[in-house]
Order: C-alpha cells, then structure tokens, then sequence
C-alpha cells in the first residue's frame, strides 16, 4: 500500500479539508507550496468558479492540488466534467457517491478520495474504485457524522484495503500520531489551517477560532439530520432553541440561511455560521500555513517508524 504522500507526490502525508467558501485558490496553494495537498472547495459555487480557482492556483504554485466537489450541489456534474477538463490530479468528495463520474475520472488519471463517516460507507467507496478514503469523525467541523475519529479510524482500517486518511481532533502532532497509530496513511486538517495568515476569512473568524476553548462548539441540524458543528454565538444559540420548540424545518432554514458567507467575508459574530472543529481550543495564535505544517510533522517519522513495525 503506498503511503499518501507518495500517492499525491507531495511532502507530507497530508490533504487540506475542502471547506466551503474558505478553501480558494489562495489557502490550496499555500497549503501545496507548504508540502501538503491544498484543495479547491467547489461548496455550492458553480461550474465556471471553479475553473477560475483551478486556474488562478496553477498560477500561484507548481505543486499537486485538488478540488472538492459536494456531490449534492446542483452544480456537480458540471464541475465533475471541469475537473477532467482542466486536469486535475485529486478530487475529494462529500454528500453523497461519486460512483457515475467514477469511470470518466479514472480515465483522466484523477485520483479520487471520498470522505466517508461510516464503515459501510467506506466499503462501498473502495467498491466504486477509489483510491483511497477520508474517515471524518464528529469532532470536525462543518457538516459531520456521529462516529469520533477514535472510534471510527480503526474499523475503517480494519474493513478495506485502500489508505484510510483521518480527519477529526487534529490540530497538532500528537494528533497526527495518533492517526496513524490508529491505522491512518495520512491525515486531513481544516480548523488549525483557519488561523493561518493565508487563510481567506474575516479576521473575527480568525479571532474566534482563537479564543475558544474545549467546550465552545455546539452542532445544530440533529433533527434536520444534516449535523453541522459551529463555534457557539447567538445565532447558534437561538437555533438550538427554536429546535427544541419544534419549529418547522422552513423556519430554522430562514435562520441560517446565508450564515457562513456572513462568517468568512462579514465576521459577524452575532450572525455568521463559523464552522470549526472541537480542537479550536489547541490553535492558540494566528500563523504561516508552512509553521502550522512543520509543526505537525516535526519530529512524528521517528515516532511513526516505530509505530508501523508495533
């Protein structure tokens, strides 16, 4: 099995979450000039938006790079057919199964990793042809599912035979570590990279990355069944409220309805959805993609060659 940095030709075993409206051009290149692999989130951006990102992040690094697509978006299988188009080498994917762009993929050479938060899930993504998986446990931030990355990393590792990524939880390297004591062939970070200086969101979302501590994510959406985790504020506040009324699915939508835009471009506290990990409470200082790299990987081959012959 090969190991993931040798799979995208990269540094570090290591893929920058795909996160909505903050993964652009500028934060995917900053992550692959840092040795890791940037990605491109397509969010619910259309077709020719992603095109442009792809395009201005060839400008601005040599290095591999990716694109994440959420298969649920109206506007995926026009982006699945840009990807091919404008030779891409990675695609992550969520909400949902790549499985009828799988072949035309494959055949462009695109290196395709699902990012998965079940067991079952995972088997059928290694099933359709990909080449690996991201196993994302609840403690991420976003969209998530129920599983932790504890609990879930080695019953993925255990059921398929394709590198498993982890994600979840990991912010430095003990974290990386224990991803791959685990079983993990490299991981995926999104919260830690929020607090970069080449991370393209409103300072108060940098802010409030910062300033939090352990307990200061909450996850609406349970009912709805689309969890998302955020960093508590008002806005969060009163939703869980009005969902433990019962209030109409339609009302809660109104509410947040254009809530993370006003978080990464606005940084309205009281209003904005920002999405962020239950480890914001370890990012402590705002600083350079490349620190935030070599700081998870100092010193962890050591450690992690001891791991592999355990």
């Amino acid at each position: 099995m090969k190991n993931v940095n040798e799979l995208f030709n990269t540094k570090y075993p290591l893929i920058q979450g795909g996160m909505a409206n903050v993964a652009t051009a500028v934060l995917a290149s900053a992550v692959s000039n840092a040795g890791g692999l940037g990605l491109i989130g397509a969010g619910g951006y259309d077709a020719e938006w992603v095109r442009t990102e792809i395009r201005k992040c060839k400008e601005m690094t040599d290095k591999p790079f990716g694109v994440n697509i959420m298969l649920m978006s109206p506007h995926a299988p026009a982006i699945a057919k840009v990807v091919v188009e404008e030779q891409v080498k990675v695609v992550t994917t969520g909400a949902g199964s790549p499985g009828i762009y799988m072949e035309s993929w494959k055949k462009a050479g695109i290196i395709v990793i699902p990012v998965v938060p079940s067991v079952a899930l995972a088997i059928r993504m290694e099933r359709a042809g990909a080449d690996a998986v991201v196993a994302e446990g609840t403690e991420s931030g976003g969209h998530i599912g129920e599983l932790t990355t504890m609990a879930l990393i080695p019953q993925i590792v255990d059921a398929i035979k394709i590198p498993v990524i982890a994600a979840g939880g990991i912010a430095d390297k003990r974290g990386v570590l224990a991803a791959f004591a685990l079983g993990a062939k490299g991981v995926q970070v999104g919260t830690v990279l929020l607090a970069t200086v080449e991370c393209p969101i409103h300072e108060n979302y940098k802010k409030k990355v910062i300033d939090a501590r352990d307990t200061d994510t909450v996850v609406t959406g349970r009912g709805t069944g689309a969890p998302v985790r955020v960093l508590k504020n008002k806005m969060a506040v009163e939703y869980l409220s009005m969902s433990n009324q019962g209030v109409p699915l339609a009302e809660l939508e109104k509410l947040t309805l254009g809530s993370l835009r006003r978080a990464v471009f606005d940084g309205n506290m009281d209003t904005g959805s920002f999405m962020a990990g239950q480890i914001s409470g370890l990012v402590k200082e705002i600083r350079t993609v490349k620190a935030v790299l070599e700081s998870l990987f100092d010193g962890v081959n050591q450690y992690k060659d001891q791991l592999e012959v355990m």
